[in-house]
């Protein structure tokens, strides 16, 4: 298949690299001293998990539109990007789309099309912190869209270099749930390329049960600087995220989506990425903007229209906002409230 990879970095690139020696296409978008070393050099993958090191030369392009030219009409498309840059490329990627494209969103947080075809109330509407005024639905037809979560921990440690270090689950689901030859072609692909990929019944599930964990450790680790080993060893700390998780479930239930996982069982899950730099850190670390909309601004709203209560979750934010407040970062945080 021809797939391009929208946002080369850690999860994307590292996705992209496997895709590329299963034998596919691969193309991707990057920008920068990134994109410059990709050109130079290849993308230099350094994959602890399959014990693979090796320089991909790849197309790569900061424009999707000259991409285009080059590969053509996708066949997938991989959202690699954080949250709060989505918005500004989908227009860019509508060059690499045709009818039958694929577009899988790899990214934290709650997804700016969770309502399209979701079947209740609230179905095809926005969540406003993350697409105020459904500019997203309108730059890119949601009917292109699989959903996607991503196990795996993956960082760029220096540009054109990729270091994929943990996990290998990717599930996947069609946003109304059904089992779709799309849908299975996808995760055929990637289980090829040596990930455990999952065709999902309910992808908004799976949403949520990783969500609790982002909701509550990404922050938390922003916080601290601690790697998730860290906060898993610290019993004091893993008392917040206890109660952090605990109030995001009450959001998820109100949503229809009960978690059939305990907390403890949450956390047991996390520990299975080890020595891993939460993406958040990451951010962080890097000065970059942190995904507080998509993670934690944004369940935070859902529960605001429920009238449920998340003190210690709206605590953890707002040390996070006054955080990135301090080091100078740009924060994505919205202040606007509730559904529309």
């Amino acid at each position: 298949m021809k797939i391009c990879i929208v946002g080369a970095g850690g999860i994307g690139a590292s996705i992209g690299a496997r895709l590329a020696l299963a034998g596919h296409e691969v193309s991707l978008v990057a920008r920068g001293a990134h994109l410059k070393a990709i050109r130079a050099g290849g993308l230099h993958l350094i994959d602890q998990v399959n014990q693979v090191e090796q320089a991909l030369p790849l197309p790569a392009d900061d424009e999707p539109a000259l991409l285009a030219r080059q590969t053509g009409v996708q066949d997938v498309i991989f959202i690699g990007l954080k949250a709060h840059a989505i918005g500004a490329m989908l227009p860019r990627i509508a060059p690499l789309e045709g009818p039958e494209t694929v577009v899988v969103p790899a990214i934290n947080g709650l997804p700016w099309w969770y309502f399209h075809r979701e079947g209740g109330a609230l179905d095809g509407s926005s969540v406003r912190a993350l697409d105020p005024n459904a500019e997203m639905f309108a730059a890119l037809d949601p009917r292109h869209i699989l959903g996607c979560v991503v196990h795996i921990a993956a960082e760029v440690r220096s540009p054109g270099s990729v270091h994929y270090t943990g996990g290998r689950r990717l599930i996947l689901g069609e946003p109304d749930r059904s089992q779709s030859p799309r849908l299975l072609r996808v995760c055929e692909a990637l289980q090829a390329a040596g990930f455990d990929a999952v065709a999902s019944q309910d992808i908004r599930h799976d949403v949520w049960l990783k969500l609790i964990g982002n909701l509550s450790f990404n922050p938390v680790a922003a916080l601290t600087g601690y790697l998730m080993n860290q906060i898993c060893a610290d019993d004091g700390v893993l008392e917040v995220i206890r109660k952090v998780m605990l109030e995001g479930m009450a959001v998820a239930a109100a949503y229809g989506q009960p978690m059939t996982m305990t907390v403890d069982q949450r956390i047991d899950l996390a520990r299975q990425l080890g020595a891993a730099r939460i993406s958040m850190l990451q951010d962080l670390e890097q000065r970059r903007p942190l995904e507080l909309d998509a993670i934690v601004g944004a369940v935070l709203e859902l529960g605001a229209s429920q009238a449920i209560e998340m003190p210690v979750t709206r605590l953890v934010h707002a040390l996070a906002v006054a955080r990135t407040r301090a080091l100078g970062i740009a924060t994505d945080v919205s202040t606007q409230k509730g559904t529309q």
